[in-house]
């Protein structure tokens, strides 16, 4: 039986750092993890088509990909976003999270904090960075291989309610199935290594400062705004 989904802190800044030498990869082929990047899909200006990762990332994620059943494997929708891309997002939905979450009378400064769980501020500070320009933050599904669909998590890419948080169906009376397809995520993302930003249920982090906020320990990556600066192996 898969373990619950607990219902974890909001995102903090965090400084704690100690940060490695650490090359970029992307996914091999032959691993069978299917990707679609869909930023690109979505036709954002700044969008990559590449999926690059923390060599680190990889290794966990095909750790991972052995706890799920044999038909299952994952989807990755987004990886590393150079800045102009984070700031692109962020334009994009800040409005839209403002409106939705009734945050219009909240001062701006408290506002980003909210929005920042969601969409990380396009900050240029390598310290407090948007998480996925570390290499260190992925945005994953499930696959059926059988059923060539993607399993039923509630909620679309990108669309921000409620349900985005990771634990919205494990109340009382909200579908089993997708608890459970949840679930399967948390629990084969999370057994090695992985922390989930509890906003977003596809949103898993490794050695960024979300990672070490909530493990406690030091941030391993620093962010790379520019992608002509990121060193691949």
């Amino acid at each position: 039986m898969l373990d619950k989904i607990p219902n974890n802190l909001l995102l903090e800044d965090y400084l704690d750092n100690d940060y490695i030498d650490s090359k970029f990869v992307t996914i091999p082929k032959e691993s069978g993890i299917i990707v679609e990047m869909k930023y690109p899909l979505l036709e954002m200006e700044n969008s990559i088509n590449e999926c690059l990762i923390r060599k680190e990332v990889l290794d966990l994620l095909l750790e991972a990909k052995k706890n799920l059943p044999e038909n299952i494997t994952f989807k990755i929708w987004d990886a590393y976003r150079p800045y102009k891309l984070q700031e692109e997002i962020f334009l994009k939905y800040k409005d839209m999270i403002i409106k939705d979450f009734n945050l219009h009378d909240l001062p701006i400064d408290k506002q980003n904090k909210i929005i920042n769980n969601y969409v990380s501020y396009p900050n240029k500070d390598e310290v407090l960075c948007p998480l996925h320009t570390t290499g260190g933050a992925i945005d994953l599904t499930l696959f059926n291989t059988e059923t060539n669909e993607n399993l039923d998590m509630g909620i679309e890419f990108d669309e921000f309610s409620d349900l985005t948080n990771t634990n919205a169906f494990e109340n009382e009376g909200m579908d089993e199935t997708i608890r459970n397809n949840r679930r399967m995520l948390y629990n084969a993302m999370t057994s090695v290594g992985f922390t989930n930003l509890p906003t977003e249920v596809w949103h898993y982090d490794f050695g960024d400062r979300a990672w070490a906020y909530y493990n406690h320990k030091y941030a391993l990556y620093k962010g790379i705004l520019n992608k002509e600066d990121v060193i691949k192996e």
